[in-house]
């Protein structure tokens, strides 16, 4: 039996929602990864067993790496095809908006979605959602959206709607976010969507293989220059920042997904609490926080980079130069030292 976390009136509330639509679509946030995919597809194999004319528009291309989730390829890119991406939205009856809690995390979709005549329904984990939809299913104690999208289903009485493609794309979300239940996952809840979930059919193995565990010859001599050449430890703020260049990234012939996973390796360090990647993208640097012991990543990301998140979790964008923003995040290390919870003398 599962925390009750969803109301009996919500999840009617919901389900009505989708039987007085035909048309609906999903959405998830700029540069999507495989929670993004996961809750957004997840919807998507669901609705259509329900007979619904389902589609999943997303701002941007998905990374190779998530070709494998059941419905990649039924992904409409924005960036690619934005008179197809409008009119899909213009004629939605229902909008789901999947693991994102500000509209800005849309880009340039934002205002096609927020100005779109139709019902819109948040389905996230992040801290503080803005108030931009009809309904809102938002909690930020949970691993993922992926693991909401379970729960909705649940609660609205469609598990036996669940197919084996609907269960994996799930899956994925929760493992991607969880990196294989390593992090986010200290409750038993979890572990029982997992259960109900493979029962579906779901391979977890290959789902952790081809998310997690590989990659491309050219994603692997980057990691590895990166954290050879790249990485700067501060052990006086048991801090980590990792920084590529545009140059860099042209030298591993950089593609959307190389560097996935890169800012966790850094953690691996003893004595490393949390470690930050600066990444210069062509219209701003991208930045990527991960922690451990609680560390509150997603406050720095708030302060300095125009971001948020979770506390072990967190990114955000600096509009400036690289070496602006990896200055700022320096000079600001001292600040943070009162959340460490093993001080060096």
């Amino acid at each position: 039996m599962l925390t009750k976390f969803i109301s009996d009136k919500d999840a009617e509330a919901f389900l009505r929602l989708i039987d007085e639509s035909e048309n609906i679509v999903m959405t998830c946030h700029v540069r999507p990864d495989g929670d993004a995919l996961g809750s957004t597809l997840g919807f998507y194999h669901l609705l259509m067993r329900m007979g619904k004319n389902a589609k999943v528009v997303i701002p941007d291309k998905a990374p190779k790496s998530l070709a494998f989730v059941p419905g990649a390829k039924e992904l409409v890119a924005y960036s690619q095809y934005k008179e197809f991406a409008e009119t899909l939205i213009q004629n939605a009856d229902l909008i789901i908006c999947c693991d994102f809690n500000k509209a800005s995390r849309l880009d340039q979709l934002a205002d096609i979605i927020l100005n779109a005549s139709c019902k819109k329904v948040l389905v996230d984990h992040h801290l503080d959602p803005d108030n931009f939809t009809d309904l809102t299913f938002s909690f930020d104690k949970m691993s993922s959206a992926s693991e909401l999208t379970f729960r909705l289903i649940a609660a609205m009485g469609l598990l036996e709607m669940m197919d084996k493609d609907c269960a994996t794309a799930i899956c994925t979300g929760i493992v991607t976010d969880t990196r294989n239940l390593s992090v986010n996952c200290e409750y038993s809840d979890l572990y029982i969507i997992m259960y109900e979930l493979i029962k579906k059919g779901v391979d977890k193995r290959r789902i952790v293989k081809e998310a997690l565990e590989t990659k491309t010859y050219n994603s692997v001599k980057l990691c590895a220059y990166a954290m050879s050449e790249k990485l700067t430890i501060f052990e006086q703020h048991q801090g980590a920042v990792i920084v590529l260049d545009k140059s860099e990234l042209d030298r591993f012939n950089y593609e959307k997904g190389d560097s996935e996973g890169l800012v966790n390796q850094a953690l691996e360090i003893k004595g490393i609490t949390y470690s930050f990647f600066l990444r210069e993208d062509p219209d701003c640097i991208k930045v990527s926080a991960r922690s451990v012991n609680n560390f509150p990543v997603n406050q720095i990301c708030e302060d300095l980079f125009n971001g948020g998140g979770h506390i072990q979790a967190a990114g955000g964008e600096f509009y400036g130069t690289l070496e602006e923003c990896q200055k700022i995040l320096i000079n600001a290390m001292p600040n943070y030292d009162k959340y460490l919870t093993h001080k060096h003398k």
